[in-house]
């Protein structure tokens, strides 16, 4: 998986922190709050992301409503999943991973393995 581009990002934060489907206005809008972005260019891009499977949308009046496909928590997992896919010793990753955590991650490590069935560190 191929890491969203800085607007890309952008966009999909909007709408996986609002949690609703938005229109390129809101985002544009949103946006500019911190910086300035042109609506053609935040509708080309959010248009690519639909291009892309990230995002689904459906009309409404004129406009388009956005809504995200995937969470961002899925976003999160595919990108550790594809870091991982790098390293020719797997485990020796994940050790030096495991290393960097706080322990409160390791701790939420340990419950989302119960969670899953697959055990304790």
């Amino acid at each position: 998986m191929r890491r969203l581009g800085e607007l890309e990002a952008e966009i999909m934060d909007c709408l996986w922190t609002w949690g609703r489907p938005a229109t390129v206005r809101e985002v544009v809008d949103d946006i500019n709050l911190r910086r300035p972005v042109a609506y053609t260019t935040v509708m080309t891009v959010a248009t690519i992301l639909y291009n892309k499977g990230w995002l689904s949308r459906e009309k409404r009046g004129q406009a388009w409503l956005y809504t995200p496909v995937r969470s961002r928590e899925a976003y999160s997992a595919a990108l550790m999943e594809d870091a991982l896919g790098t390293s020719q010793d797997r485990p020796a990753a994940l050790v030096h991973f495991v290393e960097r955590m706080t322990d409160e991650e390791v701790a939420a490590l340990r419950q989302a393995l119960r969670s899953t069935g697959r055990g304790e560190l």
